[in-house]
This record gives C-alpha cells, sequence and structure tokens, in this order.
C-alpha cells in the first residue's frame, strides 16, 4: 500500500454534531506508533506488555496492535470487567502470565484503587515500566498508581495525546526524565508543543498561566482528515491561530488540540482537561481537573466529577459529584472536607454549591465518566443518548436523588436558553 493510503477511520465523541471520523495514514501512522512504543514504553521483544484498553479504541489501535505487535512483543489481549469476580484480577493475571510492562488510564486506575486499594500487595508480579493514558492524572492517584501498582519501582510515564494525533505527543522518556505526579512531561522527539492565548500570543512557559497547547507541526501520526468533511478538518483543529487562509505554508497552520494547558520552567506541560471543561464562576476560570483532584485528595473520595450549574448571579457555579471507597458511608464530614479541600487548593470562589455523594458514576464501557449526563441532571436538562454507558440503571438513582433534593430546597432553576442546553449537552466531550 502507499504509505498515504487511508488505513484506518476512528470515530470519536460528538455530542453537538455528527461524530467525526478520524482518517489514520498506513504509512506514517505505523512508524509513529511503532517509534513511540519502543522508545516512551521501552518495549522489547523478549516483554510482556499489557495495555488493559479496549482494542476499538484508539488507544487499543495505537498501543494494544499496531506499535507493541510491531516489536515483536508478547501482548496480552484481555476482554471484560478488570475487576470482575474480584478486584484482585488484574494482578492475578500479572503474575501468571509475568506481565512487566502495564499500560492503562486514569480512570482505571481510579477504579481499581476504590474496589481493591490494598490487592496488589497480595501478587507477586513485577512491573518494570507503567503508562498512564487518556486524560490528566491526579497527583494523589498517581501516588498510589506508583508506591502499590508499581511497588515503588516502576518507572511511570504520562502520555498526552488524541485519537486526532495517532500517539503520543507530550510525555517524558522513561528513567530519563524526572516523574512528576500530574504532568504529563515535555513534549515527545519531533514534537513541537507551545501554549497560546485566545489571540493567539505565545505565553511564556513559568508564567503559571493556562491557555491553549497547539502543536506548530506536522508529525508522521497525525491524522490525515475527516472522513468527507474536509472543510470540517480545517475548522475545527487548524482555523483558529490561522491568519492566511490562502497559505500553503505549514507554519501558518498551528494544530489547535482543544485543550488547556499549563507550562513549567523546565518544558513539562500539565494539561487541564477541554477547553470547554472550564466553569466560569463570576469570571473566574476554573479548570475541572484542578476541582477534582482537590477532591480526590480526601481519603474517602474514589473518584469525583465537576460539572456547571447555571447560577443567575454567578453565571455558573460548581456541582461536585463524588464515589466513596468501599467501607466509608454517605456523611456530611466528606462533603465538609471536600469543600475545604478545594477552598485551601483553589480558593473560596471555587466551593461547589452542591456536593453529591452517588453510589457510582455513569461511565461508558471503556471507564470514562460521562460528565454530560451529570451536568444535565443538575441542570433540569435532557440527559441524552446513554445508550453508550456501561451502567445505565444509575442515571434514574443520581436523577432521582439530586432532583428531588433539588426541589425540596426549591433550586429549581429557571428554564433553560437554547444556548445555555447546548452548553450543558455538550460539557465533557469532545
Amino acid at each position: 500500500m502507499p504509505a498515504e493510503a487511508p488505513l484506518f477511520l476512528m470515530y470519536t465523541s460528538g455530542t453537538t454534531g455528527r461524530p467525526k471520523g478520524c482518517q489514520h495514514s498506513t504509512g506514517g501512522y505505523l512508524s509513529y506508533v511503532a517509534g513511540t512504543s519502543k522508545y516512551y514504553q521501552d518495549i522489547h521483544p523478549d516483554d510482556t506488555y499489557w495495555c488493559m484498553a479496549d482494542i476499538g479504541w484508539i488507544t487499543g489501535h495505537s498501543y494494544i496492535v499496531y506499535g507493541p505487535l510491531s516489536l515483536g512483543t508478547t501482548s496480552v489481549l484481555y476482554e471484560g470487567t478488570p475487576n470482575y469476580p474480584d478486584a484482585g484480577r488484574p494482578w492475578r493475571i500479572a503474575e501468571r502470565l509475568g506481565v512487566n510492562i502495564f499500560h492503562t488510564s486514569p480512570t482505571a486506575i481510579r477504579m481499581l484503587r476504590k474496589v481493591g486499594p490494598d490487592e496488589p500487595a497480595k501478587y507477586d508480579y513485577h512491573f518494570k515500566h507503567m503508562t498512564t493514558v487518556g486524560e490528566p492524572i491526579e497527583p494523589e492517584v498517581y501516588r498510589w498508581y506508583f508506591n502499590t501498582v508499581g511497588k515503588g519501582k516502576a518507572v511511570i510515564v504520562d502520555t498526552w495525546w488524541q485519537t486526532e494525533t495517532g500517539g503520543f505527543i507530550g510525555t517524558g522518556l522513561p528513567a530519563l526524565f524526572a516523574m512528576k505526579p500530574g504532568s504529563c512531561g515535555p513534549a515527545a522527539l519531533g514534537i513541537y508543543l507551545d501554549i497560546l492565548d485566545e489571540n493567539g500570543d505565545p505565553i511564556p512557559k513559568g508564567s503559571g498561566k493556562a491557555g491553549n497547547i497547539v502543536a506548530r507541526n506536522p508529525w508522521p501520526g497525525i491524522f490525515q482528515t475527516i472522513w468527507g468533511q474536509p472543510d470540517r478538518f480545517v475548522s475545527t483543529y487548524f482555523a483558529k491561530y490561522n491568519k492566511d487562509p490562502d497559505s500553503t505554508d505549514w507554519r501558518d497552520w498551528p494544530y489547535f488540540a482543544g485543550d488547556g494547558a499549563v507550562q513549567t520552567e523546565d518544558g513539562y506541560f500539565r494539561i487541564l482537561g477541554r477547553v470547554d471543561d472550564v466553569i466560569n464562576v463570576a469570571g473566574h476560570r476554573l479548570g475541572t481537573k484542578e476541582l477534582e483532584s482537590s477532591a480526590l485528595a480526601v481519603q474517602e473520595v474514589a473518584e469525583a466529577a465537576a460539572v456547571p450549574v447555571i447560577d443567575d448571579v454567578r453565571g455558573r457555579a460548581v456541582e461536585m459529584y463524588i464515589s466513596l471507597k468501599p467501607g466509608y458511608s454517605d456523611s456530611s464530614d466528606v462533603e465538609a472536607k471536600v469543600k475545604a479541600a478545594i477552598e485551601t487548593d483553589i480558593g473560596k470562589i471555587a466551593r461547589p454549591k452542591n456536593i453529591w455523594i452517588v453510589p457510582d458514576m455513569p461511565k461508558t464501557r471503556s471507564g470514562k465518566i460521562m460528565r454530560r449526563v451529570i451536568a444535565a441532571t443538575s441542570n433540569f436538562a435532557d440527559i441524552g443518548d446513554i445508550t453508550t454507558l456501561a451502567n445505565p440503571e444509575v442515571v434514574e438513582q443520581i436523577r432521582h436523588q439530586v432532583q428531588n433534593t433539588k426541589h425540596a430546597k426549591g433550586e429549581v432553576p429557571r428554564e433553560l436558553t437554547e444556548a445555555e442546553e447546548a452548553e450543558i449537552k455538550s460539557f465533557g466531550s469532545e
């Protein structure tokens, strides 16, 4: 096949429009995932590697199938829920098969921490390397991953990338770059990342100011187009910072990732989540990941999700949904601790209007919390399609709990405008 021939289409979720069919090439994609698998996951033919993801997801394509297998490593393929029939199953598999490289997502790590925080110590496996992928990982969860899952010996490589990028574009080299909880690291080799403000001006590293992260140059793994929608390809990813639509010079077309980030003085990037996942409270931009990191630092909290609620005084307010670790019960003490943690870390402006302790979060099969569902619940909006949820039954439980309590407190919001409805429906989506 020619190097530029289409290899596959990977559809990303689209709540406000048609899903985007990201078209990847044959030669560029394969070379990029093989290279990043080798240099960032330290994969060799005599390793036993396990990426605990879904093959249908881009991580499964890039880092279960194409990259690792092109390097000749022994790969573990796993189908099903990792905590069935009990929370020790992943670590039994790792012990029995001699896995020494482990790759998973922060969502899965939080889930494993929730259902079996002490399970890894019961099994005799030895990881040399662990990767985290898919979303920013909270420092508290990162430390459990390092100390408990990795037994204090495995190198963690935190990565930032997207369906569209094909492979890692923000990450450190294992054992050569310092590990920093909550930071994906510097740009990958050959990638030139920058943080721009809304006007397109670079934000200096070390300034502490957040902006939009962009890649200034093309790379082999970048997708070729959105299948059947070339104009959408340009408008979504390249038009924001282009000043000359007629230019054929790649320097005039930086790739807009749609994520917010800050860069420290040493060049490390901390991804703050989708720029749409910012809650603007009385003019203060609050990143949902920072809010959630503070909540997760509370000992009893297993998972946290921050969502916006329409507020006629402040524009938007924050509501926090949390689920607890096994053995802990719902109590006002937990709510007080979460509020105190957020006020201490971020400030009183970030104090949640309500904290909802729920039995579980609505999640997709890949373990991603579907924040638009709980955002809609908080705002008495239509929750939309939930057919992709792994646990749709929990939605009605949450809706009953939240909305009945709000009715009792007189917190029923006014009817949403069309724009507000669209904002809530798209919250937490790509």
